[in-house]
């Protein structure tokens, strides 16, 4: 079974989250989020979630190390999946032939990047009202959002590259309303 491996990209607020979940209704997918997964260990104060909680609160990216591991855990436990949508991952090059390479031990490669692409004025505006709704406080601050989107463009962003060089990269108009962004995403997966 050949599955649709999803790399939905984008900086901090491009709205992935939003459309993760209605991708995955549509494709039947199994949502690996890595923002998700750390907001979790965090909230339970395991052992991993006090080592992310350094890092997340300086607007820093967690360690490979850690993120590879746990992501690796969830195909492991989604074996029968149809496919996955790595959200928020990977977000180095490093990070993206890690995941390259365990793809390949499980003979299911990534089949596309989507990358959002959104204005920073209106990613701050979308990080302030989202910090007003879910109390996080990493989207409440806007100095810590401005280091937030500047680690995006100076660590994150080359990850595209590396998708554009295999192929698989394609870039996203982010703005708009949800359903119009919903249907380019949709429109690039079925190309």
């Amino acid at each position: 079974m050949i599955m649709l491996n999803i790399v939905l990209f984008g900086p901090p607020g491009a709205g992935k989250g939003t459309q993760a979940e209605k991708l995955l209704k549509e494709y039947q997918l199994v949502h690996l989020s890595t923002g998700d997964i750390l907001r979790g260990e965090l909230k339970s104060e395991t052992k991993l979630g006090l080592e992310a909680k350094k890092f997340m609160e300086k607007g820093e990216l967690v360690p490979d190390s850690v993120v590879i591991g746990m992501i690796e855990g969830k195909i492991d436990n989604n074996a029968n999946a149809k496919g996955f949508i790595f959200d928020g991952f990977p977000r180095t090059t490093a990070q993206a032939e890690a995941l390259d390479e365990m793809l390949a031990k499980k003979g299911t490669p990534i089949t596309i990047m989507l990358a959002m692409e959104v204005e920073k004025d209106e990613l701050v505006k979308r990080l302030l009202l989202r910090g007003k709704d879910s109390g996080r406080a990493d989207d409440q601050d806007e100095s810590i959002i401005e280091n937030r989107i500047k680690v995006y463009d100076t660590e994150t962003s080359p990850v595209k590259d590396f998708y554009a060089a295999q192929g698989k990269y394609k870039g996203i108009h982010g703005m708009g309303s949800i359903d119009e962004i919903f249907d380019r995403l949709c429109e690039a997966i079925e190309k």
